[in-house]
């Protein structure tokens, strides 16, 4: 049975780290390719303070931060935000983290961001096109007139028509070990999904794999900027990964 995405994000917590090769250098990338597209749309003068709303346990607002952006992180899993706030520590920055919804920021302090961010399909989590409007909202009234939300998510305009069941096996090797990672997609119907995370890791002792399940919805182009329209957002792009260099399309848009 598939956790909802909250108690999903809870359970991984601890060990969401593993499905990067090397999550550190995947936390230095990423910044390397989101930085410069904040810093073209926020304007380079400005103090770039940044809101992750998905925050997780911090593989872009830890990259942000050591870039010198004043990042402010939010998620619904506790846990991934106790992750980011022990992982920010570590790394001697500086970032306010909270435990709240998408959906409902108002426990996060501060208005007139520079920029919300919202990456690693974190919307489809969202159930039906009210709760991600509702998330948008939310979103919109943290931003400054003229100012931007960027989040990436799936292809789904393309993997609607595929329908993949699998996404390939990846082999990682660190500290002596070998390491799988894979999902299998059931899906549930014509826009539903659920996906089992696998993660097989070689211990002393043998194979030990971890199992985690959850759902995401698929969100087509065309329906985010629609949803994006009626809450106040313009000027609406796409940059893809062939653009952007970054491992999801990323969808801008300008707070109106």
């Amino acid at each position: 049975m598939a956790d909802d995405p909250k108690s999903f994000y809870d359970r991984l917590a601890a060990n969401y780290h593993l499905i990067f090769e090397d999550w550190q250098a995947s936390i230095d990338r990423q910044a390397s390719i989101l930085a410069p597209i904040l810093e073209h749309e926020c304007g380079r003068a400005s103090s770039k303070r940044i809101l992750d709303c998905a925050c997780g346990i911090g593989t872009q607002s830890l990259g942000l931060a050591s870039r010198g952006f004043s990042v402010t992180g939010c998620d619904f899993s506790s846990a991934s935000v106790d992750r980011l706030r022990s992982e920010s520590t570590r790394r001697g920055l500086s970032i306010p983290s909270f435990v709240a919804d998408m959906r409902d920021l108002s426990q996060v302090p501060g208005r007139d961001f520079d920029a919300v961010i919202c990456m690693d399909n974190a919307l489809p989590h969202l159930e039906d096109d009210e709760r991600v409007l509702q998330a948008l909202v939310q979103i919109r009234s943290k931003l400054s007139y003229n100012q931007l939300l960027m989040a990436s998510l799936r292809d789904y305009d393309r993997l609607l028509r595929e329908r993949p069941v699998v996404q390939e096996p990846v082999f990682y090797r660190g500290n002596g070990r070998r390491r799988i990672v894979h999902q299998i997609w059931d899906w549930i119907d014509d826009r539903r999904y659920s996906f089992h995370l696998y993660i097989t890791c070689e211990t002393e002792q043998g194979w030990e794999n971890q199992h985690y399940v959850s759902y995401y919805r698929a969100l087509l182009r065309d329906e985010l900027a629609s949803l994006l329209q009626a809450a106040g957002f313009t000027n609406i792009r796409w940059l893809s990964p062939a653009e952007s260099g970054f491992y999801q399309p990323i969808v801008l848009a300008t707070a109106a």
